[in-house]
């Protein structure tokens, strides 16, 4: 059924595909149809004080408003997250700038964080009827200096705190110029250490712990990636995200889109993803919580980001192309793989 479905998303282009699609699941929550598809186990998972009903959850970029998670935590989700959202409210890149590449179940996308700013996610937010576990990732605004992007995080954390079950700071999306600089050294650092300051001080002020998370690329190398676990560790950061897109395109050379300026996700993320997943539990072991995500298109890509060290992980270009029923898929050999 999705396949059908599918093809016919795929003859639209892909933005109006997605709008489409997201209005057909607000639709179905609405007439109680967004139930889940069945066969997705109750395979709990216990991390920062949350409880996860299953570890498959849905990655930041498909609600970046925060218009739709109600609804899609109805369709067997574990987590959703939402964003990323940015201070003030901004269009994104100049279309076109989604590229499907289906011979690959792949995209290259270079949105640039197009969103309706934060004080509208709250609003959103503040009308949760979703009772599952809600993250919040956040960015900066493409006109804030690199060398402000402290600013613009302060303000998300600080608006979004009281509506968060866990904050992720996206560091490594490539489409906004000078980001991924932030994964680095003395950069990182003082921006970690920033955000671990205002955490501790919007804790006592609203009564509550709420879980910070930092989201890094795939395109690091291994010494690169003991840094960061360095830095995470001395400062005390909840959790890692691993990965968001990546820059390279070796496994799409010679595909017509393969130039595109973006970031390609999908299905040939999952080798890199994977890799980063593993050298990062390798210096932080189970001391520091990984979400795996990039490259699960199928039940055994699931379990390779969990047999890698990922305690949860998330989908999102495979959803798109293979619908819901890859969260009950990924949520079974997970389950599945943990009993053997």
């Amino acid at each position: 059924m999705y396949d059908l479905l599918r093809s016919l998303l795929f003859r639209l282009p892909p933005e109006i595909a997605h709008d489409l699609s997201l209005g057909a699941i607000d639709l179905a929550s609405s007439l109680n149809l967004a139930g889940t598809l069945g066969g997705v186990p109750d395979d709990p998972v216990s991390l920062w004080n949350l409880e996860f009903p299953n570890p498959v959850g849905l990655a930041a970029g498909l609600d970046k408003s925060g218009d739709h998670f109600n609804a899609l935590g109805k369709l067997g989700f574990g987590f959703v997250e939402i964003g990323t959202v940015t201070p003030k409210p901004q269009p994104g890149n100049p279309a076109p700038r989604v590229f499907r590449l289906p011979e690959y179940e792949a995209i290259i996308n270079r949105m640039g964080f197009n969103n309706r700013g934060v004080d509208h996610l709250v609003a959103r937010a503040r009308r949760r009827t979703y009772d599952g576990v809600l993250g919040i990732n956040i960015g900066k605004n493409a006109a804030t200096p690199v060398e402000n992007a402290v600013d613009d995080y302060v303000i998300g954390i600080d608006r979004v705190f009281p509506y968060a079950d866990y904050v992720a700071i996206n560091i490594s999306s490539p489409n906004t110029a000078g980001l991924r600089s932030l994964q680095h050294g003395d950069e990182l650092e003082s921006l970690l250490e920033t955000m671990k300051e205002r955490q501790a001080a919007l804790a006592d002020e609203h009564g509550k712990d709420v879980p910070l998370l930092v989201k890094i690329a795939p395109d690091l190398e291994d010494e690169e990636i003991a840094d960061i676990a360095g830095i995470v560790t001395r400062l005390e950061i909840d959790g890692v995200i691993a990965t968001n897109t990546t820059v390279a395109r070796d496994a799409v050379a010679g595909h017509r889109y393969a130039d595109q300026a973006g970031g390609l996700s999908g299905a040939p993320l999952q080798s890199a993803s994977t890799h980063v997943i593993a050298a990062l539990y390798a210096e932080l072991g189970d001391d520091t919580p990984i979400i795996g995500v990039g490259g699960i298109t199928d039940g055994d890509s699931a379990v390779e980001k969990i047999e890698a060290g990922a305690r949860l992980v998330q989908l999102y270009t495979g959803f798109i192309y293979h619908g819901p029923a890859l969260i009950a898929e990924a949520a079974r050999a997970i389950a599945s793989a943990r009993r053997a």
